[in-house]
């Protein structure tokens, strides 16, 4: 991983030791960051992980679409408003086909060697992905996008975003941007109702220059120190509370 600019840890440096929280400190309570568009739980077949989430959840995840030129498809869940989960998978029908996005290449080849559901990252909903942009090469951090994405829904009807992901994200611990097109309709409106998140956090051994550049971006994910990586989400279904990491 690429290391931090000397001018985020000068600009930022007084903000994260308000705000980091390590074994035995106490900082922030955020339980759940305000900008949360969606989490993102990867597997390495659809199906199986549609079935594995409804056992859990007691609610059946509607499939979305496919995501054309990035090698996955998708199944959603509401969780509450504009807050949704995404069941990802690569898609066996573009098997073979070339991937133009590194990143989603990236992705592709980790779902396929999942041996069960993994939360691989979250995305964060902005107004202004250009406002992002500007914060991140102000902060010396580096980036991919912004990026046109889209996805077509069973139904026909297109829906159309822009993202912006960070080249150092430790490991999913740090979000992608998103900023959905006016005239699309937010997945969290018509997935399958019935569970809410009730927190995301996360765990890193990397947790204070994680914290650092998550300031910088205007994220308040609760981040405590750990020895391995980990996004822990709680999320109460109709069979009661669940814990996806």
């Amino acid at each position: 991983m690429s290391t931090l600019s000397r001018r985020l840890f000068l600009t930022l440096g007084a903000t994260a030791l308000m705000t980091y929280r390590s074994s035995g400190e106490k900082g922030d309570a955020v339980s759940l960051p305000h900008d949360l568009d969606h989490v993102l739980l990867g597997v390495s077949d659809l199906d199986r992980g549609i079935a594995w989430l409804e056992e859990r959840s007691g609610v059946r995840a509607g499939v979305g679409g496919v995501h054309p030129g990035r090698g996955t498809h998708n199944a959603l869940l509401s969780l509450g408003p504009r807050q949704y989960l995404e069941i990802i998978a690569p898609d066996p029908a573009q098997v073979g086909n070339s991937i133009a996005v590194p990143s989603a290449a990236a992705l592709v080849a980790r779902l396929r060697t999942l041996k069960e559901p993994t939360l691989v990252g979250w995305g964060a909903h902005t107004d202004d992905i250009a406002l992002v942009a500007k914060k991140a090469t102000v902060a010396g951090l580096k980036f991919g996008g912004p990026l046109n994405g889209s996805r077509v829904r069973p139904d026909g009807k297109t829906l159309r975003w822009k993202t912006l992901t960070l080249e150092n994200n430790f490991d999913g611990i740090l979000p992608f941007f998103i900023e959905w097109s006016r005239d699309s309709v937010h997945p969290s409106q018509d997935a399958p109702a019935g569970c809410r998140v009730q927190s995301l956090t996360a765990k890193t051994p990397q947790a204070r220059q994680a914290m650092l550049a998550a300031r910088t971006l205007g994220v308040d994910l609760s981040v405590t120190a750990g020895k391995a990586t980990q996004l822990l989400a709680r999320i109460t279904g109709t069979k009661g509370e669940f814990e996806l990491r």
